[in-house]
């Protein structure tokens, strides 16, 4: 008899780049452990999965503007804590480069490389104006239905 395969869902909720990185370094661990693994990234989180270049689709002026406010890639985002004008990042970047981690972007790929799950959520998708043209290749696009189909079978759900 074969043992069911364990599952790990995790909302990515949050914008900022700790916190996206911790999501994702408990997603390629859970991975590494055999897990079949989603990361539902809804609101803030969806800025994770921008393209890092820009994209050129049609928007509304709202749409517009919610795009010049919200960061363009993994890379961009801010910190939750010591942002110190842009220079937060920048300092735990080197202190990623510092001691061999891996930054978020290095992170990201690795979970695709791992099939990880990664969804983004439609409806948010739709509110805040953003196209799937602007998001990175190799993602699923889906509703809370689909994220809680696969909660309700997981044996680790985690909202970051």
């Amino acid at each position: 008899m074969s043992e069911k395969k364990k599952k790990t869902t995790i909302i990515l909720f949050s914008g900022d780049y700790d916190k996206a990185m911790a999501a994702y370094i408990i997603a390629n661990g859970a991975a590494a452990y055999d897990h079949e693994v989603t990361i539902f990234h809804t609101f803030w989180g969806l800025n994770a999965l921008r393209k890092e270049e820009q994209v050129p689709v049609k928007k509304g002026f709202l749409e517009k503007m919610f795009a010049k406010m919200m960061p363009r890639g993994a890379d961009k985002m801010g910190l939750s804590r010591m942002n110190f004008a842009g220079v937060g990042p920048k300092l735990i970047k080197h202190v990623i480069k510092k001691h061999n981690a891996m930054p978020l972007p290095q992170l990201i790929e690795m979970a695709k490389e791992q099939e990880v799950k990664l969804v983004a959520c439609q409806m948010t998708v739709d509110l805040l104006g953003l196209k799937q043209e602007e998001l990175i290749d190799g993602i699923e696009f889906a509703g809370v239905a689909a994220y809680l189909a696969d909660a309700s079978e997981g044996n680790v759900n985690l909202f970051i």
